[in-house]
């Protein structure tokens, strides 16, 4: 069987220049093949030194064991701070804690139960909307970008994608994404801090008219909760969670920060796992058809069917580890450490790879293959506490990781079970990484009712 596609490396050594343009076009195409046995790689560039490291013990010392002696990277931010501003996503030390003090009760084991119907009538819109399209060849990320949008603004502000601010939100963000807002060149270069940072026009009225929007939506809230009015979803938990150690609830501005990363983080990662568990299925009829079967179970907006969606959720593990959203984490050394024999100075980016981890030769049982099984053999349960972080891992997991096990699964049976998805063999996707694990010119797929 033809193996999930995979973009090509580079050769091993190459220039600065030549590295920097060969990011710009693609992420991991840039990076050379040996990245898929090492347990650690050195890069050096006239301006700071990096590691790639693959070997589980390091990952954990750096997520887990240490986290606060490796804090996420500014270089990454560089790119992303003109939208983010100052959210759980780009902070670090005292801030971010204060974050995720109010944010994660949002997100907990109960909180699920209760936006579970929001997802439902996600998912129904989606397929409902794909009806006039049956018989056809359609560009499936446009659709899963859609629907993902459409989760996020049900769940956050009990909005449907309909609803013109939503709208409005969702299509100023697809010209953000073509601005390619992380290839900044503060990322490559250290810049001081007084330094104003260059962004494309079209990122920054982009960026600029998304955050209005969200202030918008974020005030309106605001007068709903002082009214009593609001409804009990995701936004107004997290406004009205006091931080249980200063006493002290998000402001206007930090919740819209935070609402930008949940739009961020929370669509484009949905939007892209969930468009490659179609292809995958596209690819691989024999679980298509499992699938399919396993979801005509799904017939009332009922949390309970979640238990019986097990196939479904091996599929969408499975696809996650070929297909991370994200597919590196950027974390800087504080003090001097010594990794595998070799001196890590102070100010080194720390790399963590999934999407190289999660194709580790030396780990997993046939890693390039698309084998959902895997999660019950010992192998595969054992990379799985291991070697495997398509939501990170200690005290950063991204705090949605459970809502997203829940709204992919669902999607994707909800659309199995009614249609059946073929490969369009002229038209074979590549995986490219920019904000997210893509394919560089979208995925095309024939959409046949069943």
């Amino acid at each position: 069987m033809t193996q999930p596609p995979k973009p090509d490396s580079r050769p091993d050594k190459v220039s600065l220049w030549r590295y920097a343009k060969l990011f710009r076009r693609d992420i991991l195409s840039a990076q050379p093949v040996r990245l898929y046995r090492a347990w650690m790689a050195e890069f050096k560039t006239p301006f700071f030194r990096s590691y790639l490291i693959n070997q589980p013990d390091l990952i954990k010392t750096v997520l887990k064991d240490r986290p606060d002696d490796f804090p996420k990277s500014n270089r990454i931010g560089e790119g992303l701070r003109v939208l983010l501003g100052n959210s759980v996503f780009l902070t670090n030390g005292k801030t971010w804690k204060r974050q995720r003090r109010i944010i994660d009760p949002a997100f907990e084991g109960g909180r699920l139960r209760s936006s579970f119907p929001a997802m439902w009538e996600a998912a129904e819109a989606m397929a409902k909307r794909l009806e006039p399209q049956a018989g056809q060849v359609i560009e499936i990320e446009a659709e899963t970008s859609h629907a993902a949008a459409d989760v996020i603004f049900r769940t956050l502000f009990s909005l449907p994608i309909e609803h013109h601010l939503a709208r409005e939100v969702f299509e100023e963000f697809k010209t953000y994404q073509r601005s390619q807002p992380i290839l900044n060149i503060a990322a490559f270069i250290p810049l001081p801090r007084w330094l104003p940072r260059l962004f494309r026009k079209d990122t920054k009225s982009s960026a600029a008219k998304i955050r209005r929007l969200i202030t918008e939506l974020t005030e309106a809230r605001m007068v709903e909760i002082a009214k009593g009015t609001a409804p009990e979803d995701l936004a107004t938990k997290i406004m009205t969670t006091v931080d249980p150690e200063d006493g002290g609830t998000f402001s206007t501005q930090e919740m819209v920060d935070q609402v930008a990363i949940f739009f961020l983080a929370g669509h484009e990662t949905s939007a892209s796992a969930l468009a490659w568990a179609l292809y995958l299925m596209a690819t691989h009829t024999d679980w298509q058809d499992k699938l399919a079967e396993e979801a005509q179970q799904i017939d009332i907006c009922d949390f309970a069917v979640m238990s019986k969606l097990r196939l479904s959720r091996d599929v969408f593990r499975e696809t996650l580890r070929l297909y991370p959203p994200v597919p590196m984490m950027v974390r800087e050394a504080t003090c001097p450490e010594q990794f595998r024999g070799r001196d890590v100075k102070t100010g080194a980016q720390i790399v963590i790879s999934p999407w190289h981890l999660h194709r580790q030769e030396r780990l997993w049982d046939n890693p390039d293959g698309f084998d959902p099984m895997r999660w019950h053999s010992e192998n595969g349960q054992k990379c799985q506490r291991e070697a495997y972080l398509p939501f990170s891992a200690g005290p950063r997991v991204c705090p949605g990781a459970g809502f997203a096990m829940i709204e992919g699964p669902l999607i994707l049976s909800r659309l199995l079970r009614d249609y059946r998805v073929a490969a369009v063999a002229s038209k074979l996707p590549v995986p490219v990484a920019h904000l997210t694990v893509r394919s560089q010119n979208g995925i095309w797929l024939r959409l046949v009712r069943r």
